[in-house]
C-alpha cells in the first residue's frame, strides 16, 4: 500500500530528508502550495490559500491520506482548516490557537501550570496610551501575538525605547496579522481572547536565563509521546539570537521529566489531539525553575536533520505517521553519531554579499564528514536587510548540520566546517547591528 502524502511549502532540504524515513517507500510526497506562497510571500492572504489548497486536492485523482507541514504560521494555521475540510485527523482550529495565538496560550497556561508562566499583558502598538498602558515592570519583552523568528520581538528597557519600537512593529504586524485574523474569524473565541487580534502585541517579563530546549513530541489517541529534547545555545551578547541547536539535550533527566509532565498537563488541558508538537522551556539553574516559553502546532523543521544523525530517521517520521493515524515508526538512537547540532551562520551587520561558498565546497564538506548537510541562505550581490523572516539583530547566511562523537568533537568540527565554507560581506557605508 501507498499513503498519498501532501506536505505544504515541500522545499529542497526536505526533498533530502524525506527518502530516509522508515518505510520510505509505503509514502509518496506531493507538495501542496509553493513556499514562495507560504513561506517567502510578501503577503499571506489565507482565504486564497485555503481555496488554492483545496482545489489542488480536489484535482489529485488519488486518495489524500494525510496534509502535512513544518513550516510556522501561515502553514501552521492552514493544516487544521484543510484537515477539517478533507475529513482528516487533527487537532480543533481552538487547540491549534490555544498553542499559537501567545496571549490565548498564556492564558490557558496560567490556568494549568502557573508556576511557568511569566507576568504577561496584551498591548496594543495602534493605541496612543500604548506605553502609559504598560502595568509589568521593565525590562519586558514585546512581540505580536502572531509571529515567529523573533520577528518584531524586542526586549525593552525604558518607557522610550518603547516609544521607539512601536512605530517599526505598527509598520509591519500587519504581514502577519492580517492572515491570523483570517483564521481566528473560523472558530469562536472567549470575550477576553476576542479583543486581542492578530494586530496586538503581547508583553512580558524576561525569562530567558538559564538553559533553553525544546521538547519535541506528539499527542495520539490523547496521549502525549515525548521525541526529544533539543538544547538552545544562544549568544552572549544578544541573548535573543541562536546560534546552535544541539541534540540530545545535556539536561539532567530529572529536568526533562518535569518538562514532560508540565507538557502533558497542558495539551490534556487544551484538548490537543492526533498531532507533533513542539514546546520551548527555559531552565534556570540557580532557582531550578521551569519557564515556558511558547508552544509550537508542529514539529520544527530546523531539528529534521539533526534527529537524523542521532536517531537514525529525521522526526518527519512522526508528522507523517501520526497524520496518517498510524503508531510512529521513529527509530531511537540508531544513527552514525551520539551528538548532533544545527549550526546558524550568522553575522551582525548589514552588508553586500560579494561571496558565498562553492558548490565544490560544500560538496567537500559534505563528503569529508558523512551526513553532514550545507544549505545557503543568501547569494552573491544581494544585501543582507532583503533576507525575510530574520531576527532583529543578526542575519543568517546559512545554516550547518553536522555530527560528532562528543560535545566537544562537535564544536571543533563545526570550526573546521565554518572554516571551509568562505563567505565575504561587504560591510556598507553606513552599517550597524540592528
Amino acid at each position: 500500500m501507498t499513503w498519498n502524502v501532501f506536505v505544504i511549502g515541500l522545499d529542497d532540504l526536505s526533498k533530502r530528508l524525506l527518502p530516509h524515513l522508515r518505510h520510505a517507500e509505503e509514502y509518496a510526497f506531493h507538495g501542496l502550495l509553493s513556499l514562495d506562497e507560504v513561506v517567502h510571500a510578501e503577503e499571506y492572504p489565507f482565504a486564497r490559500l485555503v481555496d488554492d489548497a483545496l482545489a489542488q486536492l480536489e484535482r489529485f485523482p488519488g486518495p489524500v491520506d494525510a496534509i502535512v507541514g513544518y513550516w510556522d504560521f501561515p502553514t501552521s494555521g492552514l493544516l487544521p482548516v484543510l484537515r477539517r475540510e478533507r475529513g482528516l485527523p487533527g487537532p480543533t482550529l481552538a487547540a491549534f490557537l490555544k498553542c499559537e495565538h501567545k496571549y490565548w496560550s498564556r492564558l490557558e497556561q496560567a490556568r494549568v501550570v502557573p508556576e511557568c508562566v511569566p507576568v504577561f499583558q496584551a498591548l496594543d502598538p495602534f493605541d496612543e496610551r500604548a506605553v502609559e498602558s504598560v502595568e509589568i515592570d521593565y525590562p519586558f519583552w514585546i512581540k505580536p501575538v502572531k509571529a515567529h523568528s523573533s520577528h518584531l520581538g524586542f526586549r525593552i528597557e525604558t518607557a522610550d525605547q518603547l516609544r521607539e519600537v512601536l512605530p517599526v512593529i505598527r509598520e509591519g504586524i500587519g504581514r502577519f496579522g492580517r492572515p491570523f485574523d483570517e483564521v481566528t474569524a473560523l472558530t469562536e473565541l472567549p470575550e477576553e481572547v476576542a479583543a486581542v487580534t492578530g494586530h496586538h502585541c503581547i508583553a512580558e517579563a524576561i525569562i530567558s536565563s538559564g538553559r533553553q530546549c525544546t521538547l519535541e513530541g506528539y499527542v495520539q489517541n490523547g496521549e502525549v509521546h515525548l521525541v526529544g529534547l533539543v538544547d538552545s545555545l544562544r549568544d552572549a551578547a544578544h541573548p535573543s539570537v541562536l546560534l546552535r541547536y544541539e541534540y540530545p539535550s545535556a539536561l539532567p533527566d530529572a529536568v526533562q521529566a518535569r518538562m514532560l509532565a508540565i507538557t502533558r498537563r497542558f495539551l490534556s488541558r487544551i484538548g490537543y489531539d492526533e498531532a507533533p508538537f513542539n514546546i520551548e522551556f527555559y531552565h534556570d539553574d540557580q532557582s531550578d525553575r521551569i519557564w515556558l516559553l511558547e508552544i509550537n502546532a508542529r514539529i520544527s523543521r530546523s531539528h529534521a536533520a539533526i534527529f537524523q544523525l542521532v536517531d537514525g530517521a529525521p522526526h518527519f517520521q512522526v508528522m507523517v505517521d501520526v497524520a496518517l493515524g498510524i503508531p510512529p515508526r521513529m527509530p531511537h538512537r540508531e544513527g552514525p553519531y551520539p551528538v548532533a547540532a544545527k549550526q546558524m551562520l550568522r553575522v551582525f551587520e548589514d552588508g553586500r554579499v560579494r561571496r558565498v561558498p562553492s558548490e565544490a565546497e560544500i560538496r567537500r564538506v559534505e563528503q569529508a564528514f558523512p551526513g553532514t548537510l550545507v544549505k545557503l541562505n543568501v547569494h552573491e550581490g544581494m544585501r543582507l536587510s532583503d533576507l525575510k523572516h530574520q531576527d532583529s539583530f543578526s542575519w543568517e547566511l546559512g545554516v550547518l548540520f553536522t555530527g560528532a562523537e562528543t560535545r566537544e568533537a562537535l564544536a571543533e568540527r563545526i570550526a573546521q566546517c565554518r572554516r571551509m565554507l568562505p563567505f565575504e560581506i561587504e560591510p556598507l557605508a553606513s552599517t550597524a547591528a540592528r
